[in-house]
């Protein structure tokens, strides 16, 4: 009897809930056995950057593996120091409140107080103090089970086996080309799973995109064979409470697939492809759009007619650039569609659409805001944008008279980057481009892509 109850408790994972225990030790060992970890010697896996999707993600590893810990060790790293301003500490005191679940375990950990005299103003927390209570900066709604926070990139790193990049793009390689010094001695090279949705654009010595895996591939020189890619249309804070949810992680099949096998929880099914590059783009496409859609949504006071006319045109928008980008595009159509109606739904980028429409926000507020961490959008915009518009990829207008930079098939993302990075226009702008009588049918634009070899290789660095 006693044993029983030992194991009832060796099945709570640290938010109190029951889990199921069952072939998780099993597909522990099989990773571990891949990756060739002797007994006690646990396998380490750090979480780079606490934006929402990262620390999620690392609350996932954390709930399922954490009690198997002389076998795998689970870390995340932010940056030190970030305060926690009055508004959210006293929000966060609501939140804690609110949850019987996690007044107990902070009080159980003698962590209780320090919210109370935050919520007094008596002091000031830390982002990486209350992330150690599982609390994420950026989705302080969602009480994540309690984390163990390192603030030392050099300590995070150093000997991980798998690192997970939950940075915003704009700070991959900033940050992995800090990391690339505390790998100069390794021996074993560490497997990379990268979260980040996001784009640059690189114009010499021609035209094309750089993602986040190719990012990390050139600032440490991993092997783009131990980088990979995860996304899928989900919401981090819902997959966090349990909504069904799907993602993709895309590689080489040797890691993909038992990571796949590792990663995939009843609730969180993860599909593994071989097409890397290809879907981390759409995944930073799809942000573009849903700027627009929130701002579309705001201005027309959630007019279901209105969002259907630009969700038309900005699928056929998004449908002409897969042609450009990929080989076979129609295999991205169902993920990239299922990407995007998800991220109109609830994603950031949306609400931040709608926010600048309303003035409850402003471009010169920058793109990094409180409460939900980098818009990723706003910069993948400017990056299609200083793309598209070069003369050297150039393509047939409809009107079948002239060649035209493909950005002038494009009408919405011309409007978005003048609202977004020029600033010379207003918001108002998403609407007009919708009204305008010379647009051109989205059935044509499909049909152009669709008819004429438009595939540009060099775009994605493919020869």
């Amino acid at each position: 009897m006693v044993g029983s109850i030992d194991k009832l408790h060796q099945s709570l994972n640290s938010n109190g809930s029951f889990n199921n225990c069952n072939g998780l030790e099993e597909k522990l060992d099989e990773l571990r056995h891949l990756l060739c970890k002797n007994d006690g010697d646990p396998l380490r896996i750090v979480s780079v950057g606490a934006g929402a999707w990262g620390s999620v993600f690392a609350a996932l590893l954390q709930d399922s593996y954490g009690q198997f810990r002389d076998k795998v060790q689970i870390r995340i790293w932010r940056r030190p120091g970030k305060a926690v301003d009055r508004a959210t500490a006293e929000h966060l005191f609501e939140v804690i409140n609110s949850r019987e679940d996690v007044l107990r375990r902070l009080i159980r950990r003698c962590a209780y107080l320090k919210y109370v005299e935050a919520r007094l103003g008596d002091r000031t927390l830390l982002a990486d103090e209350i992330l150690k209570d599982g609390f994420c900066l950026n989705m302080i709604d969602t009480p994540l089970c309690p984390l163990k926070v390192v603030t030392n990139l050099q300590e995070a790193v150093w000997d991980a086996d798998i690192v997970v990049n939950g940075l915003p793009s704009t700070e991959t390689h900033e940050v992995f080309e800090e990391i690339s010094k505390y790998w100069k001695e390794r021996i074993t090279v560490p497997i990379i799973i990268s979260l980040s949705k996001g784009i640059e654009a690189a114009l010499h010595p021609v035209p094309h995109i750089i993602t986040p895996t190719q990012m990390i591939n050139r600032a440490t020189g991993v092997p783009i064979e131990n980088i990979l890619y995860l996304g899928g249309p989900n919401i981090a804070s819902e997959i966090y409470n349990k909504e069904y949810a799907n993602a993709r992680l895309c590689g080489v099949e040797k890691w993909r697939k038992p990571l796949a096998k590792f990663l995939r929880q009843p609730h969180f099914i993860v599909w593994d492809n071989s097409d890397l590059v290809t879907h981390e783009v759409m995944g930073g496409l799809k942000n573009v759009y849903a700027i627009g859609a929130g701002m579309v949504a705001a201005l027309t006071n959630e007019s279901a007619t209105s969002k259907s006319v630009y969700f038309a045109h900005c699928t056929s928008e998004m449908i002409f650039i897969t042609h450009l980008l990929a080989e076979e595009p129609e295999k991205l159509a169902g993920p990239l569609l299922a990407d995007t109606y998800v991220t109109l739904l609830k994603g950031r980028n949306a609400w931040y659409g709608q926010m600048l429409a309303k003035g409850e926000l402003s471009r010169d507020m920058g793109d990094s805001i409180s409460g939900k961490g980098m818009i990723q959008g706003v910069s993948a915009v400017g990056a299609f944008y200083e793309l598209l518009s070069q003369s050297s990829l150039s393509v047939l207008h409809p009107d079948g008279d002239k060649h035209v930079a493909p950005v002038e098939l494009c009408p919405l993302l011309k409007t978005l980057y003048k609202i977004l990075i020029t600033r010379e226009k207003s918001a108002q702008a998403i609407l007009q481009a919708l009204r305008d009588e010379t647009l051109n049918d989205p059935r044509e634009r499909i049909e152009i892509a669709q008819t004429h070899a438009f595939y540009k290789p060099s775009l994605l660095g493919q020869p």
